[in-house]
């Protein structure tokens, strides 16, 4: 059974199958960030892994396969897997694993527990995690999360912007869900102004939006 996680030094073990192994003690999840940098940026390999033995948890990297998996408990481990539409996702993935372990990446993405369904096209995926959301509260949270991770609110402050600077065919699973998040809610989507990129999803601000994305500004 994996031991409950803690905050504090810590120390991790990072590999990626050269044999170049390190152990690394740090202080803050900051600072575990710069060193996995680092380590990451450093190599070309197809995984990457992150270990935390005392917490009986790692979270394993596989850029160019467009899939992170974590992993929980020792004696029998539990793993689960997440498709990733871009290659920069390892790094944010690392720096919420460092910040408090398996429970951190919870709203990462859609985690499976079969890697065979990371092969459903991306907009099922994405709807199959919106129709997860079943409250106004949990869905409104998870739209605040989306536009913290890629949005701005317009200088206007009349909209709030998702997937800012994205061509369409990024984040198409994340994007499948939003939009499906946005009709649960009665949200307005409005049509992108001329020069805004292919991707971008404008949204009418609404007092439940804006309470919620304030949370994460």
């Amino acid at each position: 059974m994996a031991r409950p996680y803690a905050p504090g030094p810590k120390q991790f073990v990072f590999s990626a199958g050269d044999g170049d192994d390190r152990t690394v003690s740090v202080g803050d999840p900051q600072e575990a960030y710069v060193a996995f940098s680092s380590f990451f940026r450093d190599r070309e390999s197809d995984v990457y892994t992150i270990e935390d033995e005392l917490a009986g948890q790692s979270l394993v990297l596989m850029p160019g396969r467009g899939m992170i998996v974590r992993v929980e408990g020792a004696d029998r481990p539990r793993s689960e897997y997440l498709r990733i539409d871009r290659a920069n996702r390892c790094l944010p993935g690392a720096m919420l694993f460092f910040e408090n372990g398996h429970a951190g990446l919870d709203h990462f993405g859609q985690w499976f527990s079969d890697p065979a369904d990371l092969d459903a096209p991306p907009e099922t995926r994405g709807a199959v995690r919106a129709a997860a959301f079943t409250t106004e509260a949990a869905a409104i949270r998870e739209v605040a999360r989306i536009w913290a991770d890629s949005g701005f609110v317009d200088p206007s402050d009349r909209y709030y912007v998702f997937f800012d600077s994205h061509d369409v065919d990024d984040g198409r699973a994340e994007r499948a869900e939003l939009l499906a998040l946005i009709e649960f809610l009665g949200l307005e989507r409005v049509d992108a102004p001329a020069g805004a990129a292919t991707g971008e999803v404008w949204v009418r601000t609404d007092a439940r939006l804006a309470a919620e994305c304030a949370r994460w500004s």
